[in-house]
């Protein structure tokens, strides 16, 4: 498997931020770590030995990024400016890694043009990857959650602006007008939410999303799986070995 490691300035934050390339060529996607996760979690976790069939076989280039969770989601400090400097984080992805992304994997497949990216994450790690996919369509086409929160109250509590609607889902999708064209764009696209109902598992937001999705005519695929499942990574690399190839080889 080709690694490669990656470390840039980033305007948006300020600072240096890290990431590790796994595989050569195929689809790329990002993979966003769980609660203050690092961008070498993907390959200290053991989720390349998961992934690896489709990042061997080149239908697949894994990009794994750091979170700044500690400094938003995790924090303690006034929800206003830590919903400021996760928006700075939402600029890195989408004004700094989605162009290095798309530059690195039309060279490596020879391809020519816009390139989506599948957003994918393990438990905020999903919640980050859904809040991308559905924020940003025109970036993202492809989603892969599993054991995500997807409303913004989990990080910020009753605090509520317009960055904070802005980055939940179960907030702003039933909202969006049915003539958006968002709603074109999420229909000509692949997303597979999947949860468990076990120990750590919080189900509650997946089956509201599924109501809004079914709701607004967007289709997806969400997934709760039984009682015995638990929020943890032997369940998620069950999951990833199941969903993956229906992500990459089944139609939308």
């Amino acid at each position: 498997m080709e690694m490669q490691y990656f470390k840039n300035y980033s305007p948006a934050l300020g600072r240096d931020m890290e990431c590790k390339v796994y595989g050569h060529a195929g689809r790329p996607v990002l993979y966003i770590p769980c609660q203050d996760g690092r961008f070498f979690d993907f390959e200290n976790f053991r989720m390349t030995d998961t992934w690896a069939p489709w990042i061997d076989s080149g239908e697949v280039m894994v990009f794994s990024i750091d979170t700044i969770d500690r400094e938003t989601y995790s924090s303690f400090e006034d929800p206003y400016w830590r919903i400021r400097r996760h928006e700075d984080w939402i600029r890195y992805i989408t004004d700094e890694m989605v162009p290095f992304i798309r530059g690195m994997v039309n060279e490596r497949n020879g391809w020519n043009g816009p390139t989506g990216v599948i957003a994918f994450g393990c438990s905020l790690g999903a919640t980050h990857a859904a809040n991308l996919y559905f924020r940003r369509p025109d970036l993202f086409d492809g989603l892969l959650a599993l054991s995500g929160i997807y409303s913004s109250r989990y990080g910020f509590g009753d605090y509520m602006d317009e960055l904070v609607y802005e980055n939940s889902p179960l907030d702003f999708l039933p909202n969006m007008p049915m003539d958006h064209p968002y709603l074109d764009m999420y229909r000509a696209h692949k997303a597979i939410i999947c949860c468990g109902q076990g120990a750590w598992e919080q189900p509650d937001t997946t089956y509201r999303l599924k109501e809004i999705l079914e709701a607004k005519g967007i289709p997806a695929w969400v997934d709760i799986w039984g009682y015995d499942v638990n929020h943890d990574w032997d369940w998620w690399y069950k999951q990833v070995a199941y969903f993956v190839p229906h992500l990459l080889h089944d139609a939308p």
